[in-house]
């Protein structure tokens, strides 16, 4: 069995040294809460949980194939069965997203991780540092699961942050890098992903806070408020970085369309510089038998002269309005 943490807690506090066979003997006893962790566990591993807890079928499956959205839904009179997606940033522009699953039933909780994103051991070590919030049953740990995953995509949204200020710079400078057209797509495919796991979990934490579930008891409903709060916070600024990457996209296109008309117009201000000593020469070359440089002794010089004169003509006029 792939248990990442298991423990049972009576009155607040933690029972030492319980296994598995012990821990489904006692979650019905009055006080009690057993919280188990599981790490992508194999269909045949989660069986003997899913009978032992009465968990549904469908929320097993669920639980077992992953990808699911961000959800909350009723099973029965007292099993509530949530989805979370989590978030970290992995490396420059790139997010990884993983998925925590809970059955939570009236003296029971059972998480499912898929993924390596939010660990939830620093989640269970402070809750076990709180045992009069621990008292209050498996609203408590539900509580603290969410508070971490939402926790989790501040620091995340922060690196965006940065790599968003760095492509503004980027994209506004004298000389834009090859490939931030690239970069910005895949940043701005990265923050829409972002938002997905985060935006629908909005309205599972809004019916948490409205005092909808017996799980939610009122002491913990201020706890559940803040959290949505920071949620609410994240989705906005994830919203708002979607927003400034397709300015800075379009502000990039634009730049780019405009440099290419400023090479345009280069070439053919040079173009036409060119013509004029080729038409010149193209007419001496016709090899006329009264040709001035046959009656004139200053006939080459001057016609030298003359294609000088016009091409400096011409680069003098092409400076002037800034063709050149």
């Amino acid at each position: 069995m792939t248990i990442v943490d298991l423990a049972v807690y009576k009155d607040g506090q933690r029972e030492d040294d319980v296994s598995l066979d012990q821990a489904f003997e006692t979650f019905r006893e009055p006080g009690t809460l057993v919280w188990i962790g599981l790490h992508e566990p194999t269909p045949d591993e989660f069986d003997s949980v899913r009978r032992e807890f009465g968990l549904h079928e469908l929320a097993a499956e669920d639980a077992m194939t992953g990808h699911q959205r961000p959800k909350l839904e009723v099973y029965g009179d007292d099993q509530l069965f949530l989805v979370l997606k989590t978030a970290r940033y992995f490396e420059p522009d790139t997010l990884e997203f993983g998925e925590i699953l809970m059955f939570v039933g009236e003296q029971y909780v059972v998480s499912v991780r898929h993924g390596e994103a939010s660990p939830l051991h620093g989640v269970r070590v402070g809750l076990e540092q709180r045992p009069e919030l621990l008292r209050c049953g498996p609203a408590a740990v539900m509580h603290a699961i969410l508070d971490r995953v939402v926790d989790d995509y501040t620091p995340v949204l922060t690196n965006l942050d940065i790599d968003i200020t760095e492509l503004e710079a980027q994209a506004f400078g004298d000389a834009a890098p090859a490939g931030l057209t690239e970069r910005v797509y895949r940043l701005k495919r990265q923050v829409i992903n972002l938002h997905r796991a985060a935006a629908p979990l909005s309205e599972p934490l809004g019916r948490l806070t409205d005092g909808r579930y017996v799980h939610a008891q009122e002491e913990l409903r201020p706890y559940f408020r803040d959290v949505y709060d920071h949620l609410l916070r994240d989705v906005q600024t994830a919203d708002q970085f979607r927003e400034l990457l397709t300015s800075i996209l379009e502000a990039n296109l634009t730049q780019v369309s405009v440099r290419q008309n400023e090479q345009m117009r280069q070439i053919s201000a040079w173009a036409a510089i060119l013509a004029v000593p080729t038409l010149v020469a193209g007419i001496y070359g016709m090899n006329f038998r009264h040709m001035p440089e046959l009656h004139w002794r200053v006939g080459y010089p001057a016609a030298l002269t003359l294609m000088l004169g016009l091409c400096v003509a011409l680069w003098g006029y092409f400076r002037h309005i800034d063709w050149l």
